[in-house]
């Protein structure tokens, strides 16, 4: 399969099992999951067939490891902003995280911290080249240190989706250092 068909397949699946999954008829369970073969034939009614290879070979290929397959069935590992339970145990994190944005929001961020947004999970990466290339999707990245063992002791909850991808539900200014 050519990258352009790789990236294409993979943005479909993540807009479907991430944000709209009604638009194609497919209903996610509580934790997010789907049967292959359902998203399969949705895909295919809906104008844009593809392969139990082809989607095989997108997760196997993503670079952030965006989703997950269990047998028969595939969800999005996080970024959700349709109601789901991922069903993540609570984890310690590292002494420090690290997020991604862009020049542009640093106001905000300073005066209300990060905020999940559509979300329901703040992303936080376990180091800093990971969120340079997050926050470089939208621009010229900047990278916040976040003051993730501080937070733990403080009482905010942290869980690791199977990717590596850190969640929170937001991270106050007083934790976060701005280089």
């Amino acid at each position: 399969m050519d990258e352009r068909r790789t990236v294409k397949v993979s943005k479909y699946v993540s807009k479907h099992l991430r944000h709209q999954p009604e638009r194609i008829g497919l209903v996610l369970d509580a934790q997010g999951w789907v049967e292959i073969d359902d998203l399969l034939g949705a895909a295919a009614a809906h104008g844009f067939p593809f392969t139990r290879a082809e989607l095989d070979h997108v997760v196997a290929a993503n670079d952030k490891q965006r989703f997950a397959v269990d047998g028969t069935r595939i969800r999005a590992n996080q970024g959700h902003t349709v109601p789901v339970d991922l069903d993540l145990p609570p984890a310690e994190p590292p002494a420090y995280l690290y997020h991604g944005t862009v020049p542009a929001a640093l106001d905000a961020i300073r005066a209300e911290g990060l905020l999940p947004m559509r979300r329901h999970h703040v992303h936080l990466s376990p180091d800093r080249e990971t969120a340079t290339r997050v926050g470089a999707r939208r621009g010229r990245p900047v990278v916040l240190g976040v003051a993730a063992g501080a937070m733990h002791a403080d009482g905010h909850v942290f869980r690791v989706s199977a990717n590596g991808v850190w969640l929170v539900d937001a991270v106050p200014p007083r934790y976060l250092r701005f280089s």
